[in-house]
This record gives C-alpha cells, sequence and structure tokens, in this order.
C-alpha cells in the first residue's frame, strides 16, 4: 500500500496548490476524499467498463489531479482550475470535459444517476459497476433517499455508493444542522448492504470494497468515516476550511506537513 500513500499525499498537494492558485475552492471535502478517490482510480476500478461519479462536484481538485496523474488530462490544466474557459472547472463539466460521466454539484443528484446507469450497463451485458461519491451532507436530501429506495428495488448489485463521512458540512457539524446517526441502520433499513470503513486506511477501504463486489442481489453502500481537510492539522475538523482557499502562509505551511509524513 506504500504507493497509494505517496499518491495520496501527492495528490493532497496538488489539491491545495490548485486551490490556492485559484483563489477559491473546497479543500476540506477534497482532502477527507482522497485517499478514497485514490483507491478507487488506481486498485478498485475497471476503467474500460466501470463508472464513476463525483456527486460531491466540489471535491472536483482531488478528481482532476488523479485524472491528470494518469494522463487522462494535460498537467498544465490542473493550474488552470476555475479559470475561465478551462477543463478544469470548479465542478466537474462534461462540456468541458467530455470523459466526466455526468456534470455534478447541484448536490442530491449522483445516486439516481447511477441507478439509471446500472439499468443500462446490466442490460448491455457489460458487466461494468457504478461507484459514486457523496457528501454526507449531501445525503440530508430528500432525492437521495428516493434513489436509495429505488436501487434494492431493481437489485442494483452493481451500485456502490461511498459515503465521505467527515462530519463537516458547508456551514457546521453535519451533527449539529441535521444528524444522520444511526447511518448504518438507515441504510440497512432502506434494502442495502451497508459496510463501515476507515475511508484513510487502505486496508480497510480494500476489504469493504471486495465485500462490496461480492454482495449479489442488493446495491452497496460504503459508509466511510473520514476528516474534513485530512493531511493538513490547522484544516482537519475546521468547518472555515469547507470552501476557503488557503493563502500563501497557509499554503507551504500545508504542504510542509503534507511531504513531512512521507519521509
Amino acid at each position: 500500500m506504500k504507493d497509494l500513500v505517496r499518491i495520496a499525499a501527492e495528490t493532497r498537494c496538488e489539491v491545495i496548490e490548485m486551490i490556492n492558485r485559484a483563489g477559491s475552492g473546497h479543500p476540506g471535502g477534497s482532502l477527507s476524499a482522497t485517499d478514497i478517490m485514490v483507491y478507487l482510480f488506481f486498485k478498485e476500478m475497471d476503467q474500460a467498463k466501470d463508472r464513476f461519479i463525483l456527486s460531491k462536484g466540489h471535491a472536483a481538485p482531488v478528481f482532476y489531479s488523479i485524472l491528470s496523474r494518469q494522463g487522462k488530462i494535460p498537467k498544465g490544466e490542473l493550474q488552470k482550475l476555475r479559470t475561465f474557459g478551462s477543463i478544469c472547472q470548479g465542478h466537474p463539466d462534461t462540456m468541458f470535459l467530455p470523459l466526466v460521466t455526468v456534470s455534478s454539484g447541484s448536490l442530491g443528484q449522483g445516486l439516481s444517476v447511477a441507478n439509471g446507469l446500472a439499468i443500462a450497463l446490466r442490460s448491455d451485458g457489460s458487466g461494468g459497476r457504478v461507484y459514486v461519491i457523496v457528501g454526507d451532507g449531501e445525503i440530508q436530501e430528500g432525492q437521495i433517499w428516493e434513489a436509495a429506495m429505488t436501487a434494492p428495488r431493481y437489485k442494483l448489485d452493481n451500485v456502490c455508493l461511498i459515503v465521505d463521512y467527515n462530519g463537516i458540512q458547508l456551514d457546521g457539524f453535519v451533527k449539529d444542522i441535521k444528524p444522520l446517526e444511526p447511518l448504518v441502520a438507515k441504510w440497512k433499513a432502506f434494502g442495502w448492504n451497508a459496510i463501515p470503513a476507515d475511508g484513510h486506511d487502505f486496508k480497510s477501504l480494500r476489504s469493504a470494497f471486495n465485500k462490496a463486489k461480492n454482495k449479489k442481489g442488493m446495491p452497496s453502500v460504503i459508509i466511510a468515516k473520514t476528516v474534513k481537510g485530512k493531511g493538513v492539522s490547522f484544516m482537519e475538523n475546521a468547518c472555515d476550511f469547507h470552501g476557503k482557499a488557503p493563502d500563501k502562509d497557509q499554503t507551504t505551511c500545508a504542504l510542509g506537513e503534507i511531504r513531512g509524513c512521507l519521509e
């Protein structure tokens, strides 16, 4: 797993640099989702037939960094995050980046799209799976739970939902705004194979994804416990950095902390 640790650290550095350069963006949720997305793209998904949806589209910087690392977008495009005409828009946009499965950023819609894709993939016999990442604040929205009822109805065992459960949304802690617990029990009650996991531990993620893939006849959801702003001490569990760019000094400090973990 050492290769994944290195990739995750390098990705976090790029996220910080991109958002600092843009002067806006969402570092907290990008950093919390980094390990999940690194595992997905470098170990889990068959990118020839599987589909990925970043429903929490504000975490786009980590998505772009990974795509660049895989040679799917030019490295130089990362420096244009959130600039007019860039393929790296503030949220993934199929008009600018056709390899994105679906434009996202209007929260709550990703699982509905995933259900439709899963039905299509099953119909054409491709064997493809659909992976979709949602935020914990996002799943307070009603459309998520309509989609959550739909997937078991059609026995969509090729849907794997991942909840980035970092405990913080736009303007505060999830538990203080609209508590989600008991979250695992809720998903089970809706007919899902609910799997708790440590969203920053690659062995835990491997186990969770294997359980999801091996479960037949029902959709799976991985409740990945994460830390908002993971890897940067002053961003961790800090509501302020949900959607605030680090300044020059904060960026230098953040990069030093992340790189220091590799020494």
